[in-house]
């Protein structure tokens, strides 16, 4: 969930700086850092590759990063599904645990 914070602050930074001129769309290679942050370490941040970079050096795709919104908050929605799946099951054997 934590991957899935990062990638969203970056999505919006994005969206925020569409008009900035020269600015370059950041993102996160989504698989790797997920592996990476199962081994402890901090997602890094990369330049998204093969986007059209306007006139005034700008690289935001709202188009993109409006996928990327939807993307990002189903994968948040899912992970936080499976984390209160795996919560109540916690609460479920330590009160059956404790019972007559």
């Amino acid at each position: 969930m934590d991957l899935l914070s990062a990638r969203q602050k970056l999505v919006a930074s994005n969206v925020a700086n569409a008009d900035t001129p020269g600015y370059k769309t950041q993102d996160i290679d989504f698989q790797f850092e997920f592996m990476s942050l199962v081994n402890g370490e901090q997602p890094q941040t990369i330049q998204a590759q093969g986007l059209k970079v306007k006139t005034d050096g700008n690289n935001v795709d709202l188009d993109r990063e409006a996928r990327l919104l939807a993307e990002n908050a189903m994968r948040f929605n899912v992970a936080s599904t499976l984390l209160r799946d795996k919560i109540k099951l916690v609460q479920q054997a330590i009160q059956g645990a404790s019972g007559p």
